[in-house]
């Protein structure tokens, strides 16, 4: 299932959101002139577990930072992007701001050491918002579980729109990301998807979610 939008409206303009999706792609736009040395770019600022865990630099630790804005490719960046798109707004709306920041970049971090735990020898550079991201997921399942999102479902040949409930999309999402992840556990380091940084940014989003949020204020009712 995709989802393309939600129906959600915010109450304030979700400027934090906006800004993480600019820097996201100013900084992809960047990797792609980078060209050839694109690939030592990456070794440079993306998480790497083997040297966090091993401790081997300051700048190791710095990249669990770094690596959050980068990414592989225009799918990868894309899908990110959307769910943030779709998603973020609403969380900021709830959080405020500057809690929803603070909660962003926390979401993120535990994402990449539950990603460093799960694969603590791996040397393989590890790139994207998406553990950052399943956190804003996690939050929204909180907050908001039965708003309707509007989702491309691909039955083989045939694609079906239509809304489904929030809880339905995140919660499928989530059990996707579980499943491969045990699946995961013990194969080979060949990288690709780092489905338990989606997990630890999920976890992470459903307990922040829950702590942060401010209590829903009533709005005035337009009528047309």
């Amino acid at each position: 299932m995709i989802p393309i939008r939600d129906e959600n409206p915010t109450h304030s303009v979700p400027i934090i959101t906006y800004v993480l999706i600019v820097i996201n792609i100013v900084v992809f736009i960047f990797q792609t002139m980078l060209g050839s040395y694109n690939e030592q770019f990456i070794y440079q600022f993306a998480l790497i577990p083997s040297d966090v865990s091993g401790f081997t630099s300051l700048e190791s630790l710095s990249n669990i930072f770094t690596s959050m804005f980068m990414h592989a490719g225009l799918a990868h960046i894309g899908g990110n992007m959307l769910y943030l798109w779709i998603f973020g707004d609403n969380v900021e709306d709830r959080l405020g701001s500057m809690k929803y920041l603070i909660f962003y970049i926390v979401g993120g971090v535990v994402a990449s050491i539950a990603h460093i735990f799960t694969n603590p020898v791996s040397n393989i550079p590890t790139v994207g918002a998406s553990g950052a991201i399943a956190a804003v997921l996690g939050a929204y399942l909180v907050l908001y579980p039965r708003q309707k999102v509007l989702t491309l479902i691909p039955l083989g040949f045939y694609m079906r729109m239509t809304m489904v409930p929030a809880f339905i999309v995140l919660g499928l999402w989530f059990i996707l990301q579980l499943f491969s992840g045990v699946i995961s556990l013990g194969g080979p380091d060949v990288g690709g998807v780092a489905f338990w940084a989606h997990i630890g940014g999920f976890v992470s989003g459903v307990l922040l979610g829950w702590l942060l949020k401010k209590p829903e204020e009533s709005y005035p009712a337009y009528h047309f």
